[in-house]
């Protein structure tokens, strides 16, 4: 019988040639070997081989070493990097050049997230996304889980809130520290067996009871590596300092407790770390001064005091309590610019005309003295009616801090002013009310004085006289914005009628940024464009390089004005000391691993108030379901629809599982999820009703349900049973037979 020739289609020598590479081939080959190993002799099928051959060297799935010379790649290649764990399932590495690695969980030795690893990574198959496996774990991250105590007859394990953990955690009950089922306890890893579906652990604290106020907020604070408690021997060691404002201390600054001072600050602040003065001057203009907490005075380096606010690096804003930086004594005590009572400051003192021009301005240690305490809202009555205390003072302020805001806007400050949700919360620490923080006169007032300062001190040290370097400092910079998600947003923009510059000179990018800004206010789109403004744009961070700060249009930044609450603050305050005493230069490196430090636990804090925040909406939405909101989706993706409820600015998830009357795709480049066989779409910025079906507190997740044409409201107990209930992993018991162990040191 006659042997079948191959066929000659290009599909069909595609397919032939994959099958040749995936065998033992030749170390080089050419398009003729390949077409003779595979049985091709035709001029034209040779050439779809030759052809072929070049898309894969093209892809990188073979590579040529000369014209028309290939090989295959190794089969495996050793890189390091970050695990990242997911609960899904769908683990993957960061290697060290940036690229995201598939790892089965088979493959994972059990890293955790985070731990640094190193991995196998095998050759592209044509077709396939690489995968890689973990032969070793370099360093592990020393972390904890936070979840919920069950606790049975012979055993124990955790149920995790962690979004990087997919199963429990098996606990002996020798290592239960008390605590029983209910209670929300953090728990480390100890060891995970290597054929176990579960790690073993400890628990580090008990926390509480579930779903008490205190409990679930310390949850937060833990899930983000941040402290709740304060160490008793730091609140000791501050109660032991004294104010000590003796007439030794204050002859070596300048005494201005004759100026007429006061400070602004929200209505339940009890750490006034800035003050301003005003007084007239005989040629006619303004002496302003702007006076800042000298809690440098007080905290001396390498203290346990110090040590402490620098591991904090900030303080913690929750939408009930503030997680002080400072032990209280200090933060509303000693250095709290508190009224009628004499204060070490370290201010910036300028010389400025009627018109709030900066004529002159100096840096110096101060003692002030406070006359009134004004919370916003009187400092807003004052600028509206023009009566009451100090009024003259403080609408001349007012005057000048509108002159400098739109100098600011003019040379390319962005204008962003985002709404702010806060709780009204009950003595059990429930929410009764959502209401918005705004921004008005008087809080704008306070923020332009800060920016000046800030800007003085960094352009006094930054910007060294003649024939001089500039010494170490701690800059707060911002960089330009993200080219990708500004073409995006210009896009989008578009869309809705808004023209958006993207190239040019910032200021000039950033004017039209303003334009659109102040275009969209009042409108249905205002919040998704604002957002998605502020997404376009880099994360300010602190360092000794100093770029510039893009959104506020400035040369030169730091912060200077808030030491009670920053640490680099305080770092700047102790160098600006050393600095005008004619100190030399600290040492580069080390400043700069703190700034780092101050960034991360930055973030680390922004992270824990927005959790908060979502976790009290959740709270919030749960006396609320089966009722109807309308609202705007802030976000589109392949599982569903974000939608942020007009009302309270509560966000929760449309699933697309709930969509039933067709099949949607998504569609990323144009923000919507359109039906396959309607074509139906919703797309980001649309306006759309929903009613509240889930709320799901442990995971602070709340879902809403479509309601229109297609989908009617329906009855809570109807959303109730629609509900997709998802069961967890059995914990597996352990065996005590088992030996190897990879511990986790």
């Amino acid at each position: 019988m006659a042997k079948n020739k191959p066929s000659t289609k290009p599909s069909a020598i595609r397919s032939a040639v994959d099958a040749w590479l995936a065998g033992t081939p030749t170390p080089t080959f050419n398009y003729r070997q390949v077409s003779a190993a595979i049985g091709v002799t035709a001029p034209a099928a040779q050439r779809t081989v030759a052809l072929y051959l070049s898309e894969l060297a093209f892809d990188g799935v073979i590579i040529e070493i000369a014209p028309g010379k290939f090989k295959m790649p190794a089969r495996t290649v050793t890189a390091t990097g970050t695990f990242v764990r997911r609960s899904n399932g769908k683990n993957a590495v960061i290697t060290d050049d940036g690229e995201e690695i598939f790892v089965a969980e088979r493959n994972s030795m059990h890293a955790l997230n985070g731990d640094k690893v190193r991995v196998t990574v095998a050759a592209r198959v044509k077709g396939k996304e690489p995968e890689a496996e973990v032969v070793e774990i370099v360093e592990k991250k020393d972390q904890v889980f936070i979840g919920t105590l069950k606790v049975e007859k012979h055993f124990a394990y955790l149920l995790t809130d962690s979004k990087y953990l997919a199963t429990d955690i098996y606990i002996p009950k020798a290592k239960l520290r008390g605590g029983k089922t209910g209670d929300k306890a953090i728990v480390r890893i100890t060891n995970w067996l290597d054929d176990a579906k579960n790690p073993q652990g400890e628990v580090v604290d008990i926390l509480g009871a579930a779903g008490k106020n205190d409990t679930e907020i310390h949850a937060i604070l833990a899930e983000y590596g941040l402290p709740y408690r304060y160490p008793e021997a730091v609140e000791k060691a501050a109660d032991k300092i004294d104010a000590g404002i003796t007439d030794d201390v204050v002859a070596e600054r300048i005494d201005m407790r004759g100026v007429t001072t006061f400070t602004i600050d929200p209505r339940d602040a009890k750490d006034f770390d800035d003050a301003l003065s005003i007084r007239r001057l005989p040629s006619g203009n303004y002496e302003v001064g702007v006076h800042i907490a000298d809690v440098t005075h007080y905290v001396r380096p390498d203290t346990i005091i110090d040590r402490e606010a620098r591991e904090r690096a900030t303080s913690v804003y929750l939408v009930d309590r503030v997680v002080p930086m400072l032990p209280e004594h200090l933060s509303n005590g000693i250095c709290s610019l508190r009224p009628d009572e004499d204060k070490l400051t370290f201010s910036v003192i300028f010389t400025m005309d009627p018109n709030g021009k900066v004529l002159d301005s100096k840096i110096a240690r101060t003692v002030i003295r406070s006359d009134r305490r004004f919370t916003y809202e009187e400092a807003q009555e004052v600028i509206e009616t023009g009566k009451g205390d100090y009024a003259e003072e403080i609408l001349t302020l007012d005057r000048m801090a509108k002159a400098l805001r739109k100098d600011r806007y003019d040379n390319g400050s962005v204008d962003f002013d985002r709404v702010e949700v806060r709780f009204d919360i009950d003595e059990d620490g429930h929410p009764t009310r959502v209401f918005f923080k705004e921004s008005k006169d008087a809080n704008k007032l306070i923020e332009e004085f800060m920016l000046l300062a800030n800007k003085a001190v960094a352009t006094a040290i930054g910007v060294p006289p003649k024939k001089k370097k500039a010494k170490a400092f701690v800059y707060r910079v911002h960089d330009v914005p993200d080219a990708e998600r500004l073409n995006n947003l210009a896009t989008l923009a578009r869309a809705f009628g808004y023209k958006l510059k993207t190239t040019g000179e910032a200021r000039d990018i950033n004017r039209s940024i303003n334009k659109m800004l102040q275009n969209v206010k009042g409108r249905g789109e205002e919040n998704l464009l604002s957002t998605l403004a502020i997404r376009s744009m880099a994360k300010a961070i602190y360092t000794t390089t100093n770029i510039g700060h893009y959104g506020l249009g400035f040369d030169y930044y730091t912060h200077f004005t808030s030491p009670i609450r920053r640490y680099p603050d305080m770092m700047v305050h102790r160098l600006l000391a050393r600095y005008l005493d004619g100190g030399r230069s600290v040492n580069l490196d080390k400043l700069e691993e703190e700034c780092k430090h101050s960034s991360d636990m930055e973030a680390l804090a922004a992270n824990a108030e927005r959790s908060s925040i979502k976790y009290k909406q959740v709270e919030y939405m749960s006396d609320h379901l089966g009722e109807i909101f309308t609202g705007v989706i802030t976000g589109v993706t392949e599982w569903g629809l974000y939608v942020e409820l007009d009302e309270n600015k509560c966000e929760g998830l449309v699933p697309v599982r709930d969509l039933a009357d067709d099949y949607y795709d998504f569609d990323p480049n144009n923000y919507c999820l359109t039906g396959r066989n309607k074509g139906t779409r919703y797309r980001l910025g649309d306006n759309i009703t929903v009613q509240v079906a889930r709320a799901d507190l442990p995971k602070k997740q709340l879902d809403f349900a479509l309601v229109d044409e297609k989908h009617p409201a329906r009855s809570l107990n109807d959303l109730q049973e629609a509900s997709v209930k998802k069961t967890r992993p059995e914990v597996e018991k352990p065996d005590k037979r088992r030996r190897r162990t990879s511990r986790r040191k």
